[in-house]
């Protein structure tokens, strides 16, 4: 079985969502060093995350080198309620991806 690229949770609020994620991926510079071999690692990173809600989208963020491993992200919807869809998804710059559905509890 292959590894969990994505963990979500929305949580319906008065008139709005809160929308939490954890991105699992390496997130790799290309400035490292491996410390068995000496060699540079190559670059591997999170280029675009795209969350939609009800198939529009919402936000649209680009990150590169300077994010963490298993980035963290949050974000409020404006007239998401309870049963609402919600999809995030993101591209890395191997041409990577991976997306996942959920609905606002």
């Amino acid at each position: 079985m292959a590894k969990k690229k994505l963990k979500v949770r929305a949580s319906g609020k008065k008139g709005y969502a809160v929308v939490k994620a954890i991105l699992f991926h390496p997130m790799e510079t290309g400035l490292r060093k491996s410390k068995e071999t000496g060699e540079v690692i190559p670059a591997h990173y999170i280029q675009e995350v795209t969350v939609k809600h009800e198939d529009a989208e919402v936000i649209k963020v680009n990150m590169g080198i300077a994010v963490s491993k298993n980035p963290y992200l949050s974000v409020e919807i404006d007239g998401a309620a309870k049963g609402d869809k919600i999809t995030i998804a993101w591209l890395d710059n191997l041409g990577e991806s991976a997306s996942t559905e959920v609905s606002v509890s």
